[in-house]
């Protein structure tokens, strides 16, 4: 990652599991960029160790590949930046950011107007009203 990375927010509840040799790392994605993810684990993960990023929440589920760059204590939890291994994964990274901001309107339409909607209403309603700003956001 360099010092002029950009991130777009993400919704605090979408889930990321991290993985390193035979150990799994639940934990929560905060940010997401072309050059890599931050998310919040339980348990310290050294620099340098190479992991496996699992979203399960986009559908295919998403997967792939990074090295941990930094890790910072956080009260109960650590964050850690893992930057992307291949340059593929900084496409992918845009569409996962979108699927999640999908997901994360699907859940708040539910909540907030009692809709009930289906993967692709809330992707054209969110099309709709976001994408000029995430588009933005993400040229940035």
């Amino acid at each position: 990652m360099t010092n002029t990375r950009k991130y777009v927010r993400h919704p605090s509840d979408i889930p990321i599991n991290v993985s390193s040799i035979g150990t799994e790392h639940p934990g929560q994605m905060q940010d997401l960029s072309l050059g890599g993810i931050c998310c919040e684990v339980k348990h310290n993960i050294e620099i340098g160790t190479k992991i496996v990023i699992n979203i399960p929440i986009v559908k295919p589920a998403y997967r792939g590949f990074g090295v941990v760059v930094w890790c910072r204590p956080e009260g109960d939890h650590y964050d850690i930046g893992i930057q992307f291994q291949e340059e593929a994964e900084a496409f992918k990274s845009r569409m996962i950011e979108q699927v999640c901001q999908i997901e994360h309107y699907k859940l708040q339409v539910q909540e907030t107007e009692g809709r009930k909607l289906d993967g692709e209403s809330a992707a054209l309603e969110w099309i709709h009203k976001h994408a000029a700003e995430f588009a933005a956001q993400i040229g940035e």
